[in-house]
Order: C-alpha cells, then structure tokens, then sequence
C-alpha cells in the first residue's frame, strides 16, 4: 500500500482491520531520517503520520521477507527496504508500536489533520 496519505500508522491501521490481524511495529526498526525525525519533533507531530511519497508498505509470510529485501534493496531508491514489525493474531485490528525502551502504545488511525503542539 502507498503511504503518501495519511502516513505509515494509517496504511498500517487499514491492513490491520481488513484482515482482521494485530500488527506490531518496532520504532528502532522504522527507518527515519535524522532530518525528518528532527523536523517532526520540532513541529509536535508523529513521523508515522507524514506523508510518505515514494514509499510503500508491504505485508508477506516472515520466510520471504529476507528475498523481498534482497530485490528491493536492488532495485528501489531512496534507501534501503526494512522489516519495520510483525504480524499477530490479536488482538484483531489493532496497531502497536513498540518503542526503543520497549514500552508499547497503540498506534491509532489518525482523526483529522496533524496539528503542531503549541506549549
């Protein structure tokens, strides 16, 4: 899926509830740039949220992941593929992500537009 609107968390919610799985992202593994990490934590919003142009999610068995990578690595630009999560279960239609500290939250759809915190 395409993760130009609405970010990585939405196209991941999508799946998620469409095929009735639970999906776990691990932060560590989500590749973002020093730049966009920087600019989202200046601006108070969620890097899995932003658009995303040129970038797209993919869902497949674990055993395929290593040959996927292998053919998109040499053939995809703008950096190298990545194994961001894993698929469970349940419970059905929920997104987590874990963070670096191993703490995990519910990665929800977004509801309206992402608005800078002003503090």
């Amino acid at each position: 899926r395409d993760a130009t609107r609405g970010g990585v968390a939405s196209v991941l919610n999508e799946l998620a509830r469409a095929s009735g799985v639970a999906i776990v992202v691990n932060e560590s593994q989500v590749p973002v740039s020093p730049i966009v990490a920087a600019a989202a934590e200046l601006l108070g919003i969620d890097p899995m949220y932003v658009a995303n142009e040129g970038r797209f999610v993919c869902i497949l068995p674990e055993g395929e992941a290593a040959q996927a990578l292998a053919i998109l690595g040499s053939a995809a630009p703008g950096g190298p593929p990545a194994v961001i999560g894993l698929v469970r279960a349940a419970p059905k239609g929920q997104v987590t992500l874990r963070s670096v500290i191993g703490a995990e939250r519910i990665l929800d759809r977004l509801s309206g537009e992402q608005l800078p915190r002003i503090c």
